[in-house]
């Protein structure tokens, strides 16, 4: 079985509308979530063999904040996540090495909720769990989708995973502060 983590990033800054998208910084919630993310994150035990990760500010903020994982990934920043639709995120998963045993996605919406809605797949969807239809009613920033994988990376198609868990912010006990 593989592990896949699909992470939206953490709330990103408006307060100088001079910058362009694609350089927005994390807010001060933001960075806090992302903390707290990181901290759920050690407490379950998640932490990928490999981090794809949007070149955006905010998304690479969103890593430094969660960061350090207990083994030291193999982080890979990619332009094409950026914004990037949900077949061409799975196009990039389907490329990964398929001697990565966990990878952590960290991008953007609608792309990445619309990933996962359909790694999950309309059957699983039907027949899904209060995570998958909590999901498909949203993916606020620095949210958190774990699936377990049954195929080889490169077979990884529409309904080829397995929701196991859907976490936000807001679940976290640090964020009702």
């Amino acid at each position: 079985m593989r592990q896949l983590l699909l992470l939206r990033h953490a709330k990103s800054s408006w307060d100088d509308p001079s910058l362009p998208d694609h350089a927005r910084p994390l807010n001060a919630r933001g960075r806090r979530a992302a903390q707290a993310m990181a901290g759920a994150m050690r407490d379950l035990g998640l932490s990928p063999d490999v981090v794809l990760v949007s070149s955006a500010r905010r998304t690479l903020q969103t890593l430094e904040a969660i960061s350090p994982f207990p083994d030291s990934p193999l982080v890979e920043p990619m332009d094409d996540i950026y914004l990037a639709p949900w077949p061409r995120l799975l196009d990039i998963l389907r490329q990964a090495p398929e001697t990565a045993r966990s990878i952590m996605l960290i991008g953007h919406n609608p792309g990445l909720q619309d990933l996962a809605l359909a790694l999950v797949g309309a059957a699983g969807m039907a027949t899904g769990t209060a995570s998958a239809r909590r999901m498909a009613e949203g993916f606020p920033t620095c949210s958190l989708a774990e699936f377990s994988i049954a195929t080889p990376w490169h077979d990884l198609g529409e309904g080829g995973g397995r929701l196991v868990r859907f976490l936000v912010p807001a679940d976290l006990p640090e964020m009702a502060l």
